[in-house]
């Protein structure tokens, strides 16, 4: 299993938004600290402008990121970075995590689903994938390695 490009992009973006925050202390002599634009996203992530652009509206709808205009505007996180997680990234861009679709109700076009066995326990193991993501803190993301 492998995240969709769209939702990498957003873990990049959500990292770089968050070196740039206040309390991240990988900025802290900085004096723009906190805030960003889309296009210093885009040129920090090397990801294009309209990607980064699509993926920041995404995040803002989801009350990760705050947009604001005009002087002193931009983009900053809408909570402290160690109350991200990656699994809030992740369901912002695709949605609820699910490794199958048999449990979304009239999407799924399984062949066997009236006599599977298995169908009882994918929320099982949905929780647990969600939950591994979940302990995954932004602030994780953006610490040096």
């Amino acid at each position: 299993m492998r995240l969709s490009s769209m939702a990498d992009y957003a873990v990049v973006i959500m990292s770089a938004a968050a070196r740039h925050c206040g309390g991240c202390p990988l900025v802290a002599g900085d004096s723009k600290h906190g805030r960003v634009s889309a296009a210093q996203l885009a040129e920090e992530t090397r990801l294009p402008a309209p990607t980064v652009q699509k993926l920041v509206s995404k995040l803002t709808a989801a009350g990760l990121l705050r947009s604001s205009r005009g002087v002193g505007g931009g983009l900053k996180l809408a909570r402290s970075p160690e109350t991200i997680s990656v699994a809030d990234i992740v369901e912002a861009v695709e949605g609820p995590i699910a490794l199958t679709a048999c449990l979304d109700v009239g999407k799924s076009e399984c062949q066997i689903e009236g006599g599977c066995h298995v169908r009882p326990h994918w929320p099982q193991v949905n929780a647990a994938l969600r939950g591994a993501l979940a302990q995954v803190a932004l602030t994780q993301l953006v610490e040096e390695v």
